[in-house]
């Protein structure tokens, strides 16, 4: 396995290029935690479990991503600044065929 580049643009209109590892089982909020692109406390509030939508972000690419659980649709539906391209970025697990993802990471609230 290998790391795959992502293009997250921070809730300030930053673009950060990250190196992101296939091999760790993590995920896009992981990663934006990780790389601390959002204060802390503002993302993730979950731990992941779909369950805040503080997580929520917006997918720029052309990218085949995994089809909504239900409780991401669900959580989501009751979400904020939601758009026919929001995803909650818990639930996008980092995988090679992920390599150019772009996402922008959705206003606090």
């Amino acid at each position: 396995m290998k790391d795959i580049k992502i293009t997250i643009t921070d809730r300030q209109g930053v673009k950060h290029q990250v190196d992101a590892p296939t091999d760790m089982n993590m995920n896009v909020m992981e990663l934006v935690r990780s790389y601390e692109l959002a204060p802390e406390g503002t993302i993730g509030i979950c731990g992941g479990m779909a369950m805040c939508a503080s997580c929520q972000c917006y997918i720029l690419s052309d990218h085949e991503l995994p089809e909504m659980s239900y409780d991401e649709d669900l959580m989501l539906a009751e979400a904020f600044n939601v758009k026919d391209n929001s995803r909650l970025s818990c639930q996008i697990f980092i995988k090679e065929e992920l390599h150019g993802l772009e996402v922008e990471l959705a206003p606090e609230v």
